[in-house]
């Protein structure tokens, strides 16, 4: 164990509660620590349900083939703490935080706290403000942790742009039953006077975002509006009020990274940062984002599977994702057709059936596998029955390499199989570890 591993199991006993909305006690601690979070770089600050993780990599790697030095935040997580935290250099692409300068922003983040409650995403991301405010770039990407209204995030006053992705029901305990419910709390990034861009949504977010942006005076940018993104004769072709734009396909796997790729663009052309098409098309052919859509060609699982199987690792667990990874699967097959199994383990707080449903007819099995490091895993056998009332053939079984042998050892058919891990993001970052491929 790292000793940042050391000081967040001592942090994470601050609060009862893992999640528990409130600026109060953040605002208390940035307070206590001089305020960093009013010394940033200029931030791009990312709300939304889906593909916020995508739009902030598709971001950054645009702006650092354009020679900028970029911060960002994200989470959760998916091997180490330490990914949730870049740091920008100048002489090249940013590092994760070397576990030296994290322990020591941590320790004076618990110092400031003194002993207060505190969540630990708070008082980790006070710990992260202080970093950023500290080592000098162009930009931080600031992506909020959880709904947007109430994250911790949310204390910056004025960034450059505010960005929100696709939304869907996600994380209904904390955000709200309803679409609409939900689409106020990613709303509550907008800021007086701040660009808002915000990928094509479903109707009812639309009338929040723009409900909220009447409300606060700020300018919006929609996307199918305001500007559009589309695939054509296999390239990325991208309109805004400011002319048009013919970029290389996106990198990152997937219909919806389209989409994705032109929020990322529409975000740094309104909010003054965009560094031409050139440096446009090195980006967007560089993105890296672990877990989504990944293929997994090397590492120690590969060999467990059947000779020639393709892999694919992807941490997407709500309706909105399964809809996209879905059809990314059915345009594989429509490609090279190869029998889809499924290995799937999700936590007790999202809606299998919701995720499993669009895989109906898609699917030959699903293997259901119990998710290491979370008390929320949702039970094996319960998944399976779930999946089977969602149209799926599915049973429980120990753990991904379990369902690797199984097929190895039971397929006797060509051509050898399409398997997708997927469901959480938990698993996600266990199959990385145990894979020998963490996040660089």
């Amino acid at each position: 164990m790292d000793h940042a591993s050391a000081i967040l199991e001592r942090l994470i006993k601050l609060h009862p509660k893992e999640i528990d909305l409130s600026l109060d006690r953040i605002d208390r601690l940035d307070a206590a620590l001089g305020h960093p979070e009013r010394r940033l770089p200029p931030v791009i600050h990312v709300a939304g349900t889906n593909g916020k993780g995508s739009v902030t990599a598709t971001m950054r790697a645009i702006l650092e083939a354009a020679g900028r030095s970029v911060h960002v935040y994200t989470s959760p997580h998916l091997v180490r703490f330490h990914e949730r935290i870049r740091l920008g250099r100048t002489d090249g692409p940013g590092r994760f935080v070397d576990d030296a300068t994290l322990v020591d922003a941590l320790n004076r983040a618990e110092a400031a706290n003194d002993g207060h409650p505190i969540t630990l995403f708070e008082i980790t991301t006070a710990a992260a403000f202080l970093l950023f405010a500290e080592h000098p770039a162009d930009v931080l990407l600031l992506e909020v942790g959880l709904g947007g209204r109430l994250d911790a995030t949310n204390v910056v006053e004025k960034p450059l742009a505010s960005v929100i992705t696709s939304i869907s029901l996600d994380h209904e305990k904390f955000l709200g039953a309803s679409l609409k419910e939900i689409a106020g709390e990613k709303a509550g990034i907008i800021k007086h006077g701040v660009p808002v861009i915000a990928s094509p949504q479903d109707d009812v977010a639309v009338q929040v975002i723009e409900r909220a942006v009447a409300r606060v005076g700020a300018p919006l940018h929609l996307g199918g509006q305001d500007w559009t993104v589309s695939e054509e004769r296999r390239r990325l072709v991208y309109q805004d009020e400011d002319g048009l734009l013919d970029l290389p396909p996106p990198r990152l796997i997937g219909r919806h990274q389209y989409e994705n790729a032109g929020t990322a663009i529409a975000a740094l052309r309104f909010a003054g940062l965009w560094p031409g098409s050139p440096a446009a098309e090195a980006g967007i052919g560089a993105v890296d984002w672990p877990a989504r859509m990944q293929r997994l060609t090397t590492g120690k699982l590969i060999a467990e599977a059947p000779a020639g199987s393709e892999i694919w690792l992807d941490g997407g667990h709500n309706p909105g994702a399964g809809s996209a990874i879905s059809n990314v699967m059915a345009d594989l097959e429509d490609r090279v057709s190869r029998p889809l199994f499924l290995i799937t383990g999700m936590l007790t707080t999202k809606d299998p059936a919701g995720f499993f449903r669009p895989f109906a007819g898609l699917a030959r099995h699903v293997f259901t596998v119990p998710i290491f490091g979370s008390d929320s895993g949702r039970d094996p056998a319960e998944l399976a029955e779930l999946a089977r009332r969602a149209g799926l053939s599915a049973e429980p079984v120990g753990g991904v390499r379990t369902a690797l042998r199984l097929l190895a050892e039971n397929w006797r058919f060509e051509p050898p199989p399409r398997i997708l891990i997927c469901g959480s993001l938990y698993l996600a970052g266990d199959v990385l570890s145990q894979n020998g491929t963490p996040p660089a």
